[in-house]
């Protein structure tokens, strides 16, 4: 969700620059600076934006350069003539000179006071068609860094589809290892004659249903196939894709704990570190 925009003109006397910048948040927070004037347009802004950016920590800047025409500096003539009257006695009571006060009194607060001119809307209007340059710039930005994500979705989805299917072939010879150390144990049984073969070979598929992945690898592969649909189903679907991601890593988790092969250990691992991987990229995506 990363992004930038920034769009230039010149309304009028004025040189606005617009910029717009964000990073990742699971929500849409908006942070506007603009000047004062303009704060009542802030919130249709906010509405506006909302809609169009969807999810992100955004930061809005408007600045501009103008002749001052805008702003009129004037004298608080009341306020100028307070401070004279008491400096004056106080210069007068300790003997001070106090001649050319008005430098000083100028730079103290309040001396001077602004008068801004009201919210020129067409100016407002101009500046609207700026943020909307800016905003496509930074969508544009946007989509540039969501092609690269996707194309790293599917590298990680697709090293795990292949690390997934590296585990069938050891399924086999897995159980087979299992059941043949079952068997190794009743070997060195003395009574052999005694146990019951059919009872043996019904708690020797119980245990090795225990340990079946099959379900495990089945939910895995629909889950990997969702996530890629939902990759190529429009925009904004970070959020989705992070809730897929969950499920994927419970099935991946599941095969690791059943698993009793180190192969298939080291398989799982690998799953999981493309997993991590993927987890980190969908803090980029809408």
């Amino acid at each position: 969700m990363t992004g930038y925009g920034k769009a230039e003109g010149t309304i009028g006397n004025k040189k606005f620059s617009i910029e717009i910048r964000s990073v990742n948040s699971k929500q849409f927070d908006l942070n506007v600076r603009m000047p004062g004037v303009y704060k009542e347009k802030e919130i249709p802004l906010r509405n506006r934006l909302s809609k169009k950016l969807i999810r992100g920590k955004i930061d809005l800047s408007i600045y501009f350069d103008s002749n001052g025409e805008d702003v009129n500096h004037l004298i608080n003539t009341n306020v100028v003539k307070n401070y004279h009257e008491q400096i004056a006695a106080i210069s007068g009571e300790l003997g001070l000179n106090s001649d050319d006060l008005l430098a000083t009194i100028l730079k103290m607060p309040d001396a001077m006071k602004q008068e801004r001119k009201e919210l020129d809307e067409n100016e407002w209007a101009g500046i609207e068609k700026l943020i909307d340059e800016a905003v496509e710039k930074f969508v544009a930005f946007r989509e540039q860094e969501g092609a690269s994500l996707q194309e790293d979705f599917l590298l990680r989805i697709n090293n795990i589809e292949d690390c997934a299917k590296s585990v069938v072939p050891l399924e086999t010879e897995r159980s087979q290892a299992v059941r043949d150390k079952i068997e190794g144990h009743f070997e060195e049984f003395k009574d052999r004659d005694l146990i019951d073969s059919n009872r043996m070979e019904q708690e020797m598929i119980y245990y090795l249903e225990k340990l079946d992945i099959t379900e495990e690898r089945v939910r895995l592969d629909n889950h990997l196939k969702y996530f890629k649909e939902t990759l190529e189903n429009g925009s904004a679907q970070g959020k989705k894709l992070g809730f897929i991601g969950q499920e994927i890593g419970r099935e991946i988790n599941t095969m690791g704990s059943k698993a009793n092969h180190s192969e298939i250990q080291k398989l799982v691992v690998q799953m999981k570190d493309e997993l991590e991987k993927i987890k980190e990229q969908v803090l980029n995506a809408l």
